[in-house]
């Protein structure tokens, strides 16, 4: 298919700011509540990541030209999603293969002792496999650090999609959900899935955290930028 999709891994969330996403952007929604819904259900296993590689293994021969990956409730990580998704709409939003969205960048390392072990919603303060993960995935060494913009929120296009075989992405949908928290591992290396770098060249120098803008909140996206 040609044009824009909007993919959207839900689990619970309220989804009434679809109602301000353009109409000529195609919207998908998964859902892993178990509850009846208008989304296409699916298992509660791995997170956004089995959702977002499980659209890309089913309509691999039928993606979009442009494709937007977020979850259920984006606006804690992108505050201006309907601003970005208009612009898509109306061609003026581009994407070079691949971007991240967000308004900061950050760094973990090969543990995850840098920001996953001290992250709140892991209480039982757990180390990641990034060793592991990545050696399941790429030859050749695995890389000290990360950085990446958390959230898991991103766009990439059909052309940069399957610069990876469908095979590649069936072995990484299995791995989203038999590697130890690999939805966390993913949300670190999308732009590496992809075969891109998604942080900014002018940027790749910097100490990280680096923020492009205060922290806002906003119920059900209901932002007016």
């Amino acid at each position: 298919m040609t044009g824009v999709e909007l993919v959207v891994a839900r689990y619970r969330e309220d989804l009434r700011w679809l109602k301000r996403v353009p109409h000529s952007l195609r919207i998908t929604v998964y859902d892993k509540s178990g509850e009846a819904s208008d989304g296409l259900p699916l298992p509660n296993v791995g997170r956004e990541a089995h959702t977002y590689l499980h659209h890309i293994v089913e309509r691999y021969d039928d993606l979009a030209d442009l494709t937007f990956f977020v979850q259920g409730k984006p606006f804690d990580h992108v505050p201006d999603l309907h601003r970005i998704l208009r612009r898509a709409a109306e061609g003026i939003e581009k994407v070079d293969g691949f971007r991240w969205y967000g308004f900061v960048i950050d760094e973990d390392d090969r543990t995850g002792a840098r920001l996953f072990q001290s992250w709140s919603k892991n209480p039982d303060r757990e180390l990641l496999d990034m060793e592991g993960f990545c050696r399941a995935l790429w030859p050749g060494p695995t890389p000290d650090c990360f950085p990446f913009y958390p959230g898991a929120h991103f766009a990439v296009t059909a052309d940069a999609i399957r610069r990876n075989p469908r095979s590649f992405y069936a072995k990484a949908l299995n791995l989203a959900v038999d590697h130890p928290n690999g939805a966390h591992c993913f949300e670190r290396t999308w732009d590496r899935v992809f075969g891109a770098h998604g942080i900014p060249e002018a940027l790749r120098s910097e100490t990280f955290p680096v923020f492009f803008k205060p922290i806002r909140r906003h119920m059900n996206g209901d932002n007016k930028q």
